[in-house]
């Protein structure tokens, strides 16, 4: 699955399963373009990839600066291949207690940011009539998920959009996929309390939490060219959780 002289941009990659996923682009050859909030972070991801990796530290959900960051992308790197929305936010608790500020702010992030970064590039993809989206769903958009109404719907959101922009651009040879982590070891997953992660577990036919590697393998998969005839799909990495 080689991705030789590809340009891959990933949002949210300073960290996490945003990192690994550029790791293993990156790894396979693709010109990484890094995209985050997190400065310092950010920097420290950069400097890991090393030489040629172009780093931009944006809010996904300021239009102005999406567009302007893809403009540039485009300009220095000649192609826009490959875009992978991972960049989330989790701001989670009981729908009662839910305030609004914290459904604004996920739905914000999660699903117009995935929409606004997914816009500008698309333009991009058209003219090449080429191109891999691939955005980052969850399980919890596939069957729910107690305390997660806002990023439950986000998720789902990103789902349905994700069906949508593969109807659309499907003609200009450009494929849209999702893929859908479960239960995955990472610095959002380690903070839970134990009774947590023992339920969730005991959900997982597999039994035990999924690594930030699984969900990138399966990314890099839907990005490459073996992908070719694959489009408009949603890719569960949660252990069977979702069956």
């Amino acid at each position: 699955m080689g991705l030789e002289g590809k340009t891959a941009i990933v949002t949210g990659a300073a960290r996490g399963i945003g990192l690994e996923i550029a790791r293993q682009l990156g790894a396979r050859g693709a010109r990484l373009v890094l995209v985050d909030v997190l400065e310092e972070d950010l920097a420290k991801a950069s400097a890991e990839l090393g030489g040629g990796t172009l780093t931009f530290v944006l809010d996904v959900t300021d239009e102005a600066a999406v567009e302007k960051m893809i403009d540039a992308v485009a300009e220095k790197a000649g192609s826009i291949d490959i875009l992978v929305n991972n960049a989330g936010i989790t701001r989670d608790d009981l729908l009662l207690r839910m305030t609004e500020e914290a459904w604004d702010l996920v739905m914000k992030v999660n699903l117009k940011g995935t929409f606004l970064v997914t816009k500008h590039a698309a333009k991009y993809m058209i003219r090449q009539r080429s191109g891999r989206i691939v955005n980052l769903a969850s399980v919890s958009g596939l069957v729910g998920n107690p305390g997660q109404a806002n990023y439950s719907a986000s998720k789902a959101g990103v789902v349905g959009f994700t069906k949508t922009v593969a109807r659309e651009l499907a003609s200009r040879n450009v494929c849209a996929n999702a893929v859908a982590p479960g239960f995955i070891d990472t610095k959002m997953t380690q903070v839970l309390p134990q009774k947590a992660k023992e339920r969730a577990l005991a959900m997982i036919p597999l039994g035990k939490m999924g690594q930030a590697e699984d969900v990138a393998a399966a990314v890099v998969f839907l990005a490459s060219d073996e992908a070719r005839y694959i489009t408009g799909q949603v890719l569960a990495v949660d252990g069977g959780m979702a069956m």
